[in-house]
This record gives C-alpha cells, sequence and structure tokens, in this order.
C-alpha cells in the first residue's frame, strides 16, 4: 500500500469516528441516523452531474450494499440506544476485519502476508481492548448491547467485500459512492418513517446543519475507502479504518466524558504497533 493511500484510509477513520460521535449527542439515534443519511445523500446528489453514474456492472453490487446497510445502521442505532459509544463502537468495528480478511481470502482471492496478518490480529486485539473500562467491566457489559454490536460487525464485513468488488466493477469509486449514499438516504428515510412515524422528522429542520455535517463526514470516509479498495487489499483497507476507534476513544473521553483507563492506553498501542505491522507488509 502506497504512503498516500495508507496516510488518507488514517484520515477516513477520524471522519468516520466523527460522525458516530454526532450520531451518539444528537437526536434520537433513529432520527440522527436517518438525517445524517439525508445529508450525505444531498452533497452526493450535488456530485452526481461531476462523477456521473457508475457502470452497469457494479449496480448489482450497489443495490446489495443498499440493502446491507439498512441493516448496518439498524443495529448500529440499537447498539447506541443500548450501550456508551466507548463500549459499542470498539466492538462493532474491532470484530469486522477478521472476518473480511478471512471473505476476501475465500471470495475474492486475496492473499495476505505473514506481517499483514500479525497486524491486524493485534489490531482487532487492541480495538475489542479498547471496549473494557478497567478492572472487571466485562461483567458490566449490556448484553442487549454487545449483540447489536457484534451484528453491526458482520453488517460491516458484508458491506466492505460487497463494496470492494462493487467498486473496481464500477471504474469509479466516486460515482459508486455517491449512488450508494443516495440509495442509503432514500431506505433510510423509509425505515425512519416506519420505525418513527412523520414525528420522527419534526425536529430535523432545527439541526439541519448537524445532519449535513455528520453526512459530509459519513461520505468523505466512505469514499476515500472504497477508492482505497480498488488500489489495495479489501481486508487491508478494512483494517486501517477500524483505527477510528482511537478517534472515537478519544472523542468518548474528551467530549461524551466516558473514562479513561489503563485498558484503553494498552490497547492503543497495540492498534499502533498493528499499524506498523500492516504497513511493513
Amino acid at each position: 500500500m502506497a504512503p498516500f493511500v495508507f496516510a488518507a484510509v488514517l484520515f477516513a477513520a477520524a471522519c468516520h469516528a466523527g460522525w458516530n460521535a454526532t450520531i451518539k449527542r444528537g437526536l434520537d439515534p433513529l432520527a440522527t441516523t436517518v438525517l445524517i443519511s439525508i445529508g450525505a445523500a444531498i452533497v452526493s446528489a450535488l456530485a452526481l452531474p461531476v462523477v456521473g453514474l457508475p457502470a452497469m456492472a457494479a449496480w448489482p453490487w450497489c443495490v446489495a450494499s443498499v440493502l446491507i446497510h439498512l441493516f448496518y445502521f439498524g443495529a448500529l442505532i440499537e447498539s447506541y440506544r443500548s450501550g456508551d459509544m466507548g463500549q459499542v463502537y470498539p466492538i462493532a468495528r474491532g470484530t469486522a476485519p477478521l472476518m473480511t480478511a478471512t471473505a476476501t481470502a475465500v471470495f475474492v482471492s486475496e492473499r495476505l502476508g505473514v506481517l499483514a496478518w500479525l497486524g491486524i490480529i493485534l489490531l482487532v486485539a487492541g480495538v475489542l481492548l479498547l471496549s473494557l473500562r478497567g478492572g472487571r467491566d466485562l461483567a458490566k457489559l449490556d448484553r442487549r448491547a454487545v449483540g447489536f454490536a457484534l451484528f453491526t460487525a458482520v453488517t460491516v464485513c458484508a458491506y466492505s467485500v460487497v463494496d470492494g468488488v462493487g467498486a473496481r466493477a464500477a471504474g469509479d469509486a466516486a460515482a459508486y459512492t455517491a449512488a450508494l449514499f443516495v440509495g442509503n438516504a432514500v431506505i433510510m428515510a423509509l425505515y425512519g418513517l416506519v420505525r418513527g412515524g412523520p414525528k420522527l422528522f419534526a425536529d430535523m429542520p432545527a439541526v439541519w446543519l448537524k445532519g449535513l455535517g455528520g453526512g459530509g463526514l459519513q461520505l468523505g470516509s466512505y469514499w476515500v475507502a472504497i477508492w482505497a479498495m480498488t488500489v489495495a487489499p479489501i481486508a487491508i483497507v478494512a483494517a486501517l479504518r477500524e483505527t477510528s476507534v482511537l478517534f472515537g476513544a478519544l472523542i468518548a473521553v474528551v467530549f461524551l466524558k466516558e473514562p479513561l483507563r489503563l485498558p484503553r492506553i494498552v490497547a492503543a498501542v497495540m492498534i499502533v504497533c498493528g499499524l506498523v505491522l500492516i504497513r511493513l507488509n
């Protein structure tokens, strides 16, 4: 992986943590997620006349990704309703890279070197450790929150593989991403209407700037990741994206006032060591 691609994915990880924090600090998690999806779609719709539509070969992958993202957002919303961001976010993101590395090896025939596998394993271990808050806090894990977080991880693996293949088929990561986020907004608005009714949208006009900002972060974060998947192994990109938990942990401690304890510090060191191994691969 070229240094520029490596740095770009790390920047995308920071953006990813940013829009997840927006969900946790916004309105009801469902309303905020729908609002951010709409914000991302507005930016995408403005970009479509410039980037155009993806090739026809990519449309089945794009449609599949939209459906997977529906389950992803649904599980993520329920996770944040049940648990702390500092606990849910690492579990949801941390268990996905190994799944993705295995899936791409089986279905996309991508082979990783020994250092890459060691780096991914070390990164995942650090990410999962970030879900601890020290001492015996494993006993305090909310089973409902953890269950939804683990299901979120499955959907992360699924859409990572689908979008990596889809973007390659599209021949243009920007066009594929723009079409994907317009589709996501449509299906999320319908989901929000079914789950929350018309009243879900009542408070959105007052916080539309937050939706546009969060949507921009979401779109930018994933566009960079999808582009990176067209020039680097999908599993490596997916693993690097999970460094977002470092930024997420920082946001959780500084802005959400969640506690900082030794396990999180140790986990950060493990994640950095994993990054070094992946970079040396």
